[in-house]
């Protein structure tokens, strides 16, 4: 797909409302999809190429590869609404949208491999560090089988995650990402589960592809924002912390799936009647009072999320580091989202009757979803907790997931 170009050849940019009005649009289609992508393990195609039309997966993209190298936050937006539509559609998004930006890190060879003939190219990814790695003259061999790999059924390229073993005994690891193309790797369609379906979250089989030097991210890198990208793509977008963005990408899907889940909870307590009490929901005050909650604490939560980011790029704009205690707080913040917004509507579930229990109910797969997503490591907040309270006491941080 080339990039969209003016009458005088130049790039054209949609401005960030249009990007949203655009997610916005998309929405009641998502919802007519949503059965769909469950069913068959997989975010429609059609759903992938709309996406692609709108211009949403360049949005975190370098400019220089027709990128539109936004505010994190416009990207955020987007998300929220596509999963308000269908939450693994919004997941997908997040995560495959999000490569783009890990791209732009990588030494500038790596992203002429994926984007030089077609800067339209998407990129799946499991960072699970369980690769076998064997060192080579001027790169690794790579193999393994790693799982959770959203959307790789839409994707050319996938980022794996591996540790190097150490030269000498006593050296630190030295973690990575591995680009690796679709013709060195299979995908196994073991993704069978009960929220997030539509996600197809497959399996990567690697069988001892070798990985030049120049398509690996070091995880140190990401952390001190020292990468070899930078050198090309200098907007200050690309001086975020990895860890930062990446976060956000695996939880923000949670708030537009809350939104749905909400809007449910409304459509069902606007009539219903409980046939064996005679009751109507909208005259429940525990009920009332448990959606009210439900949507302050989402406000609560997108209000928090955007200011991070809207912080975070304008330190970064300032060409200073961003502080330790700050990353350390917008992390931890971050990874209690989707835990929070799972036991949000956990409480709404056994207040809405034996209507919202069906499969039909417009609640159920917001509900499922919710609490599938409350597996990834990155949404556990007890993962993210001790380096906050550990800074608080003067203390560093114990790894690089900042």
């Amino acid at each position: 797909m080339a990039t969209a170009l003016n009458s005088k050849g130049s790039q054209v940019i949609p401005s960030a409302e249009e990007l949203i009005e655009r997610a916005r649009a998309m929405v009641p289609a998502l919802k007519a999809r949503a059965a769909q992508a469950t069913a068959e393990c997989k975010v429609p195609d059609e759903t992938i190429a709309e996406m692609q039309a709108a211009g949403f997966f360049r949005i975190l993209q370098p400019k220089r590869w027709g990128g539109y190298e936004m505010h994190p936050n416009v990207f955020f937006e987007v998300q929220k609404l596509l999963a308000q539509g269908c939450m693994s559609t919004g997941w997908v998004y997040g995560v495959v949208g999000g490569h783009p930006y890990e791209l732009a890190l990588f030494h500038n060879q790596a992203q002429v491999d994926v984007w030089g003939e077609d800067d339209s190219i998407l990129v799946s990814s499991s960072y699970q560090p369980v690769g076998k790695v064997e060192r080579a003259e001027g790169g690794f061999y790579l193999s393994g089988r790693w799982g959770f790999s959203s959307g790789s059924e839409h994707c050319q390229w996938v980022l794996l995650g591996a540790m190097i073993p150490p030269l000498n005994a006593g050296d630190p690891p030295d973690m990575r990402t591995f680009l690796v193309p679709r013709s060195d790797y299979a995908i196994d369609r073991t993704w069978d589960v009960f929220g997030l379906q539509g996600t197809g979250s497959h399996d990567i089989i690697v069988e001892r592809a070798f990985v030049p030097d120049y398509r690996t991210h070091k995880s140190s890198d990401g952390f001190l924002c020292t990468n070899p990208g930078q050198k090309e793509n200098d907007a200050p977008l690309f001086r975020l912390p990895w860890a930062q963005v990446f976060l956000r990408l695996v939880s923000s899907s949670a708030l537009g799936g809350t939104r749905a889940a909400i809007d449910a909870a409304l459509q069902i307590t606007k009539d219903r009647v409980s046939t064996n009490t005679g009751k109507a929901s909208k005259s429940d005050p525990v009920l009332l009072n448990a959606i009210a909650k439900a949507y302050a604490q989402l406000d609560e939560m997108e209000l928090t999320l955007r200011r991070n980011f809207d912080d975070l790029i304008a330190i970064a704009e300032t060409g200073e580091p961003i502080p330790m205690d700050k990353r350390t707080l917008y992390r931890f913040q971050s990874a209690s989202v989707v835990r929070r917004c799972a036991d949000l509507v956990d409480d709404l579930m056994p207040l809405l009757g034996g209507r919202a229990i069906y499969n039909s109910s417009p609640i159920v797969q917001p509900w499922l979803d919710l609490n599938a997503a409350r597996a990834h490591v990155a949404n556990d907040p007890n993962n993210m907790g001790p380096d906050l309270t550990n800074g608080l006491m003067g203390e560093g941080p114990s790894f690089f997931f900042l």
